[in-house]
Parts: C-alpha cells; sequence; structure tokens
C-alpha cells in the first residue's frame, strides 16, 4: 500500500468513511488535514455503526496510530466527547496525537458563525453552524488560538482574553448579540486543555519519519472537491482545502509524498446546503434516490439535495485533484429505476455548451445539464461479491462513466458495509 489520499469529488458525503475504514485496516498511520467538526464519516465495523467528526477512521483498529494535522480547526468540547464516546464504546484513543499547531474553535467562532448567517438573510451560505469559518478567519487573521496555546495556561489566559474582548465588541455592536463571559469561557477551556494535553504531538514529524520508514501512511480527506474554498463553487464552500493537494499541507510534509490519490463519489449526485445544483431531482425520483440512499447528513441530519450523476463535476474533480482512480458508491441505490441519465455537459442561455466546470456560480446557475441516457440496470447488488457478479448493464454504466470522466473506477460500492465494496 503506497501512501495514498483519500478525497471526496462531489458536494461530500459521498461514502469516503467506508473507503478510508477499508484502507484504515490496512495502514499504519492514518493522517486528518483539514476541515472540523462540520465534516462526518458514517463507518461500519463488526457490525457496529461508528458516527466520527475529528477522530479519524484508523481508530477502530489498536495498531493504527491517528495524527489530526496542523491544517483541521479542534472544538476541544466536541473532540472530548467523541473520544469519550468510542471509550465507552470500548475502542482505544490511545493513538491519537494532535499537532500543537491545529487551530482552536472558542465560543465565539460558533457565536460569530451563526449571527453572521442570519445577517445574511436569503444570501445564506448554509454552514453547519459549528464555527468553523470564523476558526479560519481567525487563523488567517493572525489572531487565533492554537492547541498549543491551550494546554500552555498562561499563554492561553492572555490570548483567550484579548482576543475574547475583541470578538465580544464585534457580537455586541456590528450583530446585536450578547456578550460572552470570557472569564467563564477560559476556566472552562482550560478544563479541557488538562484532558487534551496528552495526546499533543508534533504530527509534521510524526508523519514524516512514519513515511520515511516505509510504513503504510493513509490520508483521510474531509468534505470534497466542490467545497474546496479555491476550486469550489465559491462562496459556498468550507474555509479549507478538500482537494488532494491540501492534505500533505494540512499535514506538515510536502506534496512528493502522494504516490496515490483516490476519488470517492456516488453512482448520482448529492449537496446539503445553498447554491447552484445543475442535475437536481426536484421529483418522486429525488425523492426515491434519497429515501433509498439513506440521504441525511451525518453531521446534521439535514435531508440532502438529490441529483443525477455530473461528468462534467467530476472531469474538474479529476483535473483539480490529480485523481488516480476512483471509488464509486450507492450503485446499489439505481438498481430498478429504469434509464439512468448522466450530465456530460453544460448548456448556456445563449445556446453555449461547456463541458468543463465553470469558475462562477452565476454562470452555473444559469446553465442547464446536457444530458445523455444510459439503460439502467436492475436487481438486488447488494449481494455481489465481486465485480464479476454484476449485472451486464451495471458494468456497461461503469464503463460509460469511466470513459465520460477519463478515470478508472477500482471500487464499486454496492452497500453500506466494507464488505460490499468490490475492488476490480
Amino acid at each position: 500500500m503506497p501512501t495514498k489520499v483519500v478525497v471526496g469529488t462531489q458536494w461530500g458525503d459521498e461514502g469516503k468513511g467506508k473507503i478510508i475504514d477499508i484502507l484504515a485496516s490496512q495502514a499504519d498511520v492514518v493522517v486528518r488535514s483539514q476541515g472540523g467538526n462540520n465534516a462526518g464519516h458514517t463507518v461500519e465495523s463488526n457490525g457496529e455503526v461508528y458516527k466520527l467528526h475529528l477522530i479519524p477512521s484508523g481508530i477502530l483498529y489498536p495498531n493504527t496510530t491517528c495524527l489530526i494535522g496542523c491544517g483541521v480547526v479542534i472544538d476541544p468540547q466536541d473532540i472530548l466527547k467523541e473520544i469519550d464516546g468510542l471509550t465507552q464504546r470500548g475502542v482505544n484513543c490511545g493513538s491519537l496525537k494532535i499537532d500543537p499547531r491545529a487551530h482552536v474553535i472558542m465560543p465565539w467562532h460558533r457565536v460569530l458563525d451563526g449571527l453572521s448567517e442570519k445577517a445574511l438573510g436569503g444570501a445564506q451560505i448554509g454552514t453547519t453552524g459549528r464555527g468553523i469559518g470564523p476558526c479560519y478567519m481567525d487563523k488567517y487573521e493572525r489572531c487565533g488560538i492554537r492547541i498549543y496555546d491551550l494546554v500552555h495556561e498562561d499563554i492561553f489566559r492572555k490570548k483567550a482574553a484579548a482576543v475574547g474582548a475583541l470578538k465580544n465588541k464585534i457580537i455586541t455592536k456590528i450583530y446585536d448579540g450578547e456578550a460572552l463571559d470570557v472569564d467563564a469561557v477560559i476556566e472552562e477551556y482550560i478544563g479541557y486543555a488538562k484532558r487534551l494535553a496528552p495526546f499533543v504531538a508534533d504530527v509534521s514529524v510524526l508523519t514524516y519519519n512514519a513515511i520515511k520508514e516505509g510504513k503504510e501512511v493513509l490520508f483521510e480527506g474531509a468534505q470534497a472537491t466542490l467545497l474546496d474554498i479555491d476550486v469550489g463553487t465559491y462562496p459556498y464552500v468550507t474555509s479549507s482545502h478538500p482537494v488532494a493537494g491540501g492534505c500533505p499541507l494540512g499535514a506538515g510534509v510536502g506534496p512528493t509524498v502522494i504516490e496515490e490519490v483516490i476519488g470517492v463519489a456516488k453512482a448520482y449526485t448529492t449537496r446539503v446546503g445553498m447554491g447552484p445544483f445543475p442535475t437536481e431531482l426536484n421529483d418522486e425520483t429525488g425523492d426515491t434516490i434519497r429515501n433509498r440512499g439513506n440521504e441525511f447528513g451525518t453531521t446534521t441530519g439535514r435531508p440532502r439535495r438529490t441529483g443525477w450523476f455530473d461528468a462534467v463535476i467530476m472531469r474538474h474533480a479529476v483535473r483539480t485533484g490529480g485523481l488516480t482512480c476512483l471509488a464509486i458508491n450507492k450503485f446499489d441505490t439505481l438498481s430498478d429505476l429504469g434509464d439512468l441519465k448522466v450530465c456530460v455537459a453544460y448548456k448556456k442561455p445563449d445556446g453555449g455548451m461547456i463541458y468543463e466546470y465553470p469558475a462562477d456560480i452565476d454562470e452555473l446557475a444559469n446553465c442547464e445539464p446536457v444530458y445523455e441516457t444510459v439503460p439502467g440496470f436492475s436487481g438486488d447488488l447488494s449481494g455481489c461479491k465481486s465485480f464479476e457478479e454484476l449485472p451486464q448493464a451495471c458494468k456497461d454504466y461503469i464503463a460509460y462513466l469511466e470513459k465520460q470522466v477519463g478515470c478508472p473506477i477500482k471500487m464499486v460500492g454496492v452497500g453500506p458495509s466494507r464488505d460490499q465494496n468490490l475492488v476490480r
């Protein structure tokens, strides 16, 4: 197993957790490199379901070291709840290490997240309200509080007092909100710091040394390509880089360590939150896909918007992510739906055709999907144990998708469990 990266290729929720879980069982080290507790992986292991938000999926394997890199933003209360929940279920979290450079989500970040969304009115981004964006804003404004600061009490008290006072002014004077009790926040977080201190270690060094020693390292992506702050559907994006290039950066190592990039997708398309979605199905077919595929958010429980497979999006993900192969989930959801549609281009209002994903969402919003119809397939795929057992029509659909997106499909998902992933 070379050094691998697993990334989402659509708007997230593609089933990365299952693919990561399969690969994590073979890895010595699993590294989470960006995002925060606005992400979620649902993993089925040994008949149990685990919903992970910050902790890498490798935590389910006792011999795997789990690292959270400097590019992640961490809510101390949330990660401690996750550690406690896993411990209560018999999962040992002793292998978990958190980089001291990772930034800390503070209560004012959550408050400002909600207030800023409310102020946008009809132009809301659709955030999870967990303070991710405001925390990254402080990081780039160079006034953020890092894990290093948190676990050094004298430093933390000074920084939190200064930053908290500034944030209270913004909360009260700009948004007409209620000021936080900064002293109480400081005492609360000092309590979290004492529990988190044993988990703090230099993830950059640990990751680099593991690679140099020839260990099998897996970079675990969160969110997805179209949520990337630069190449996603801005401004309806997250505040970090979910593409493969963000993984080594968020772990503190160089890009040349990556040997394989696996893009994860669904056999159709979904998204959560606001913004244009060319292939969205606001009809009975969309409802059927949603219900069959259990398309409800891991973190929020929100219903996901559903639509046909969009090859324009996937070509964009292949190019910007440097994908070497694809893992496509939920072919079983499409069984018995009749003919399937695939978006191969976009049509502009003036009749012009677009074959690559546009840079601006206004242009995207004015486009119509151009579909090709592909014969569907039928039968229960969930019991298939190999690619050869799939119906020929399903194999033909897979071959068609490969041709449209220019990337080989190496893994085919026919159900939620790890043993329902067919490796070609």
